[in-house]
Parts: structure tokens; sequence; C-alpha cells
């Protein structure tokens, strides 16, 4: 998977991006953004798309969004501005993989259904590390692929079909697990099937998650 094929599939999907991917996606959302809202603070979500999450932050927390997407990122101002989501400071166009912010920048930096869309998920990883701060937190919510089984013979057969959507179907935890010194102090199974997880990461050079 290249940029280009993940600009082409996001121009296509942002008109109906919510309509599809709204209900099915929501459950993975709502506990991650219950997690961020435990511990309010300046907040980066990386790959903000539509926006489509922006309402559930508690108005406390400072919300910056990113998306490379330029299609997606419309339909979030629009959200932000119709909604008058204040806490909302800004969203930005930008690359995850070379994020324009100064290291320590932010107290929680979550990345939802994400790394499966990226180039480079590992680079990706690496960035949202490095903005955030000593003590910080990182949630991702995602879908990882299985090795084995029935389950894992679905997904290479729906290959293809992810593909087109812009998803690459054979992203494992443990490829993310393998590449991070920050501690992994949560896991939960999320959405219909619990086909995603919500992973919680804290810092290795502070208190983190109490």
């Amino acid at each position: 998977m290249n940029m280009n094929a993940v600009l082409r599939a996001y121009a296509r999907l942002a008109p109906v991006y919510d309509t599809m991917f709204g209900r099915s996606l929501d459950h993975g959302r709502k506990v991650a953004v219950s997690l961020v809202n435990e511990k309010p603070g300046r907040v980066l979500e990386v790959g903000v798309g539509t926006g489509i999450s922006l309402p559930s932050y508690l108005p406390v927390n400072q919300v910056t969004g990113i998306d490379v997407s330029a299609e997606m990122l419309d339909k979030a101002r629009v959200k932000v501005e119709e909604m008058n989501l204040s806490h909302v400071k800004e969203l930005k166009a930008m690359d995850a993989s070379a994020l324009d912010f100064p290291d320590a920048s932010f107290d929680t930096v979550v990345g939802m259904y994400l790394m499966t869309v990226v180039p480079d998920p590992v680079k990706v990883l690496m960035e949202m590390e490095r903005v955030c701060s000593p003590g910080g937190r990182i949630i991702i919510v995602n879908h990882f692929a299985s090795k084995n089984g029935l389950k894992g013979t679905m997904e290479k057969r729906l290959g293809p079909l992810c593909h087109f959507l812009g998803w690459r179907s054979d992203f494992c935890l443990e490829d993310l697990l393998c590449c991070t010194s920050w501690r992994l102090v949560g896991n939960h199974n999320v959405g219909w099937f619990r086909l995603f997880k919500v992973l919680q990461f804290s810092s290795p050079n502070g208190k983190g998650v109490q």
C-alpha cells in the first residue's frame, strides 16, 4: 500500500464514510474517547478523518486533529463549525508518519482505525510516541490480523476488498508490540464479533496510567 492509494481511497470514501462506518465502528471510538476523558488534557487524534469522534470528547480537553485526506478534513471542519465544538483547537492536513509537532506536545495521542490504512504503521507509532509527553498515553483502536483458523482464512479472502477500501488486512498485533518500548496497560476487544482491539500504552519515561 502506498500513499497515493490511501489518498484515492479516502477521496472516494469521504462523502459516505459516516454512513458506512459510523455505527459499525462506533463502539471502539466510544471506548477510546472514554479513556481519554478519564484524564483530560492536550489530545492529538491522528487520522481524525471526518471528525466523527470529535463531539464525544469532554469540553475540558484541547483536541487537535490531523489527517492526510483533505476531503475527510473538510467534513470534519463542517462538524466543528455546525456543532460549535470549541474544544477542537485545530484540524490540520498532515502525514501521520511525519508529524509537524515538537516532541512531547500532547498528553494523549489517539489513533482510531488508523494502523491498517497507513503505508508504514511502525513509523506512525514512533511519531505518536515522539509527540506524546512523558507520563502520557497512546490509545489505538484497530483490527489485527489472525494468523490461523477460520478467521485468518476469511481475512485473506477479503484482502482485495480491503485493498480497495484503503485497508491492509495482514497487520498483526505482534508487528506493533515488537517495535515499541511503551508499556501495554490496556487491551480490550470491541465491536461486532469483537473484531477490533482498543490498546492503551503508557510512556516508559513517566508515571503513566495508574
